[in-house]
């Protein structure tokens, strides 16, 4: 089923999705001056939080007290209920522990934990130089659409009502770059978007294995480019 942004992209856009999901990058390191003022020395950070969203947040502070209170409680019962957890639903946990080490080991194996390969001259590199060029919003809402990339957002960071500000920002052809899961067999929200020339870029996703992930699932890509190595 279609959500609620898929539908309103398709109706403001006219594009039809395949899969879509919100997503975010790391922090770009800081590229060689030279590199910088020939890619426009643009942004290499979103833009800051506008006052009145910092005021929301001061004046909801008490609301987020409640809310830190709640998750401390749910420790609590998560711990409580591993204390009470009987011989197989122990076991099942520490399988999930082990599991989740698993997946966070081969995270930083593969160079996911990073922002991009780190080649300035490749295509990714390039591409991340002007990321915030394109909007100054932190998050993209990546899309697959009929074989592209979209990647979506409004022209400026806002606080609120993200969904029906947005406009595609950039794309990019399936020829050109692909998205891939470098880690399928387990429950994760990383994102490659791979370029031909073998370069690329981590996207984090907003939540675990978004429908991007799920989508991949049901249809593997296979991309050769140059390199492969993280």
């Amino acid at each position: 089923m279609a959500s609620s942004t898929d539908r309103m992209l398709q109706s403001r856009l006219g594009i039809k999705l395949d899969a879509g999901a919100w997503c975010v990058i790391g922090k770009i390191p800081k590229p060689p001056s030279d590199v910088h003022a020939g890619a426009g020395d643009g942004s290499l950070r979103p833009a800051f939080i506008r006052p009145l969203r910092v005021l929301t947040l001061v004046l909801t502070s008490p609301f987020v007290l409640i809310l830190g209170l709640l998750l401390l409680l749910a420790s609590g019962e998560e711990v409580l209920k591993k204390w009470l957890a009987t011989g197989e639903e122990r076991e099942r946990l520490r399988a999930e522990e082990l599991d989740a080490k698993r997946r966070d080991a081969s995270i930083v194996e593969l160079g996911l934990n990073q922002t991009f390969d780190g080649n300035w001259s490749g295509a990714a590199g390039q591409f991340l130089l002007r990321w915030y060029g394109h909007s100054s919003h932190h998050q993209r809402f990546v899309a697959l659409s009929e074989g592209r990339i979209l990647l979506a957002a409004p022209p400026k960071r806002v606080s609120f009502r993200a969904e029906s500000r947005m406009k595609v920002v950039a794309e990019i052809p399936a020829d050109k770059a692909v998205l891939e899961d470098l880690l399928p067999q387990y429950e994760n929200n990383k994102l490659r978007l791979h370029f031909k020339d073998g370069s690329w870029i981590v996207l984090t996703t907003e939540e675990m294995r978004s429908a991007i992930h799920k989508h991949l699932l049901r249809h593997p890509v296979n991309h050769e480019t140059e390199s492969t190595e993280p």
